[in-house]
């Protein structure tokens, strides 16, 4: 009885022995063997030896990757291409984590996967190179076409009057995040190979509200058309028709703050030859003072007066 016990269990422990060595042989013959259900780069290499894996996606990749990339604004396209970007797939490092991967939990646990038709769910993210130095110079050409520097509201004579030109807001390429949206989109292997560019838009430092609180009160005068402009907060209040100084005597053009402002001004005649008689004299207030009722003086001893010679006013 005791023999055939120990025949019983010498057995049970051969047969235990032969599986055990039958496991470790089977987990040793797939070492080099990538499990079903994984994938690189959304290539499918379960089932693979590591050698016919690295071919299969270093193939797919460059063949998916390789391909013009572009930075697009509102639809301006600036083009990065396969030559510049200098793609390089690391297959094997890939592989290598497909391979580990594979071999993830026990040798049980892998063996009874292997027999059974089990599958390892794994994606392996693409390991991939590329040129840095292109990738700035595209950033730095898309930068210096999109960015535009804030305007700042400011007066303007170009069309004979004055008026406010309203400011404008800049825009700048946020460059970092592209420089990392193109890295990013470089290693995917699927995708319209298209990057959409960040701005962010710009303040000007002085705004029409800041432009009419500097100007609030104007006297535009128009030499061309003789017309005198008061706007108040950049705002036309009154107009009028005016005269301007004949030629030698030309009301001067620029921009100038009033000097002094006077009431019943007396006139301090010029000691110019035009003066004829009157040249060096003070004239006091009243009928025979030119300047009439008020005075603004400006620059040089220019200035803006009063004149009961309606008739010459739309005249030089």
């Amino acid at each position: 009885m005791k023999q055939r016990s120990f025949i019983i269990l010498a057995a049970a422990l051969a047969f235990l022995f032969i599986g055990v060595v039958g496991v470790y042989a089977y987990d040793s013959s797939n070492d080099d063997q990538i499990a079903d259900g994984v994938r690189a780069g959304g290539v499918d290499i379960g089932g693979m030896s590591t050698s016919a894996a690295r071919a299969k996606v270093k193939h797919r990749l460059e063949a998916r990757l390789n391909r013009p990339l572009y930075a697009v604004y509102h639809g301006e396209k600036f083009k990065l291409t396969p030559a510049q970007a200098r793609i390089r797939i690391n297959a094997d490092a890939m592989v290598d984590e497909a391979l580990h991967r594979s071999r993830d939990g026990n040798i049980l646990s892998r063996t009874w996967r292997g027999v059974t038709g089990g599958k390892v769910k794994a994606e392996i993210a693409v390991r991939a190179s590329y040129s840095k130095a292109a990738v700035a110079a595209l950033v730095k050409r898309v930068s210096r076409t999109l960015d535009r520097s804030a305007q700042d509201a400011s007066l303007s004579y170009d069309t004979g009057e004055l008026r406010p030109v309203k400011a404008k807001k800049g825009r700048e390429v946020k460059t970092d995040v592209l420089a990392e949206d193109l890295g990013t989109a470089l290693s995917l292997p699927d995708g319209d190979r298209t990057v959409p560019v960040s701005v962010a838009s710009t303040r000007p430092k002085v705004t029409t509200k800041d432009l009419a609180k500097k100007y609030g009160t104007v006297v535009a005068v128009n030499r061309n058309t003789h017309r005198l402009t008061l706007l108040k907060r950049l705002h036309v209040v009154k107009a009028y028709p005016i005269a301007v100084g004949m030629q030698g005597l030309e009301t001067p053009a620029g921009q100038y703050p009033v000097q002094d402002k006077q009431v019943d001004p007396w006139w301090h005649v010029p000691n110019s030859a035009w003066a004829g008689k009157l040249a060096g004299h003070v004239i006091p207030p009243g009928p025979a003072d030119p300047l009439k009722a008020r005075w603004i003086g400006i620059t040089g001893g220019a200035g803006i007066h009063g004149t009961i010679e309606t008739a010459s006013l739309g005249s030089n």
